[in-house]
C-alpha cells in the first residue's frame, strides 16, 4: 500500500524518507530518521515500532543490517512487514515480508533502499530508481521527490495515491524539510507545490533557528 525511499546523501550527509500511498497521512507513522544516524521506513502492515526502535539502533551504532535481523528477530509478524533502514556510512537494508499485498519488493543501492507493496509492479521501483540515480546532482529534498514521483508515473499504488511525505533531518534533531500531504487527489504534486514554497518561505528560516551548538541562533550570532 505504499512506495517509499531511504537515502542518505553522500555530499551534504543528510538523511530522508519520502513516502506515498493510498491511506491518509503517509507521513504520520511509516517515515522516520535522526542525525548523524540513518533513516528508516516502515509500512505494509505498519508497526510504527520498527521505525522508533530503528532509529534507536542505528544511534547506537549498529549497522542497517544488523539493527533489520534484531528488528525482524524481535517482531512475531515480520512476514506482513515491509521496512528499510539506512545507516550512518549509507549502508542500506530492507526486508520484504512474503504475506505483503503483491506487488510487493525492494531495491537497495548504494546510499538508498526503494521500497513499495501493492504496487502496479516491478517497473514502480524500476523507474524510481533512476530517477534517484539519475538526479545526482541536486538536492536530497529534490532527488527524494524525484524517486517518487517517477514511481507513480510508472503505475505506482493499484489503489492510486492519496497521500504523501518528505522527511529530511541535516545536522539538528529537528528536520529542515517535514512536507506533508495528509489527503489530496494528486498529493504527489502537492508535494511538489509545498516543496517550492519550502524552499523558498520556510527552510532559509529553521536553518536560522536556535542549533545545539547555538541556542540564540542566527539572530544570537548578529547580535555578538
Amino acid at each position: 500500500m505504499t512506495l517509499s525511499i531511504t537515502a542518505k546523501c553522500p555530499q551534504s550527509g543528510s538523511f530522508g524518507v519520502a513516502a506515498v500511498t493510498a491511506l491518509p497521512a503517509v507521513g504520520k507513522l511509516v517515515s522516520y530518521a535522526f542525525p548523524h544516524a540513518g533513516a528508516s521506513a516502515t509500512q505494509a502492515r505498519v508497526n510504527p515500532y520498527l521505525g522508533i526502535d530503528g532509529i534507536a539502533l542505528l544511534r547506537r551504532g549498529l549497522s542497517a543490517q544488523a539493527a533489520l535481523s534484531r528488528l525482524l528477530d524481535e517482531d512475531p509478524n515480520a512476514e506482513a512487514r515491509q521496512l528499510a533502514l539506512i545507516d550512518h556510512v549509507g549502508e542500506a537494508a530492507a526486508w520484504t515480508g512474503a504475506k505483503c499485498l503483491p506487488w510487493a519488493g525492494h531495491e537497495e543501492r548504494a546510499g538508498f533502499s526503494i521500497q513499495g507493496n501493492r504496487l502496479v509492479g516491478p517497473q514502480v521501483l524500476d523507474n524510481a530508481v533512476a530517477a534517484f540515480e539519475d538526479s545526482a546532482g541536486l538536492a536530497l529534498p529534490d532527488r527524494l521527490l524525484a524517486a517518487i514521483e517517477a514511481g507513480v508515473d510508472a503505475g505506482g499504488d493499484t489503489k492510486g495515491e492519496h497521500s504523501g511525505s518528505v522527511l529530511v533531518v541535516h545536522e539538528e534533531e529537528y528536520p529542515v524539510w517535514d512536507i506533508r500531504v495528509d489527503h489530496h487527489l494528486d498529493p504527489v504534486a502537492e508535494l511538489r507545490r509545498l516543496h517550492a514554497i519550502f524552499a523558498e518561505q520556510l527552510v532559509p528560516e529553521i536553518r536560522s533557528m536556535p542549533t545545539r551548538a547555538n541556542p540564540s541562533g542566527l539572530a544570537g550570532e548578529e547580535s555578538v
